[in-house]
């Protein structure tokens, strides 16, 4: 699968490249969610789309291209930046006893939240609260690096 990316990436850059203009290309490489991973681009009104997808990361930390094997060299020629993949909830997730088709999965999934409210997480108050919607809980799951070349 990674050897698909790259490619991917290495195809879309000589395209892009053809073109003249700016644009976003980068790997985004999840660890452990591995599955995740994709090549991801932007152009013209969208080029700074992705600028802010992930909390920055440590930025001492390095990449182990070594635990790719074979791929190593060639994720080598990136420059990877670490960054934190977080799973991202709404205050109002839960919802209300009625939207649920028994109260038994209401309180099912509000036994879940208040779980998952005792975990490490940051919040962040959304730009244009509502009188249901007004903070959300980022949780990390784990890393992901973000690659490109230049």
């Amino acid at each position: 699968m990674l050897n698909g990316l790259l490619d991917i990436y290495d195809s879309w850059k000589t395209q892009l490249d053809k073109t003249g203009e700016p644009y976003y290309l980068k790997i985004w490489l999840y660890e452990p969610h591995f599955s995740e991973s994709q090549v991801v681009c932007a152009i013209g009104k969208k080029l700074h789309f992705y600028d802010n997808a992930f909390l920055q990361g440590n930025e001492n930390k390095i990449m182990n291209t070594a635990t790719y094997g074979i791929i190593s060299d060639r994720l080598k020629q990136f420059e990877w930046e670490h960054h934190i993949d977080e799973e991202h909830l709404a205050n109002n997730i839960v919802g209300n006893i009625e939207e649920y088709a028994a109260p038994q999965d209401y309180f099912e999934t509000l036994r879940w939240f208040n779980r998952m409210m005792k975990k490490p997480h940051r919040t962040t108050p959304y730009d244009e609260p509502t009188d249901e919607c007004f903070e959300f809980y980022s949780f990390k799951k784990g890393d992901v690096w973000v690659g490109g070349r230049l």
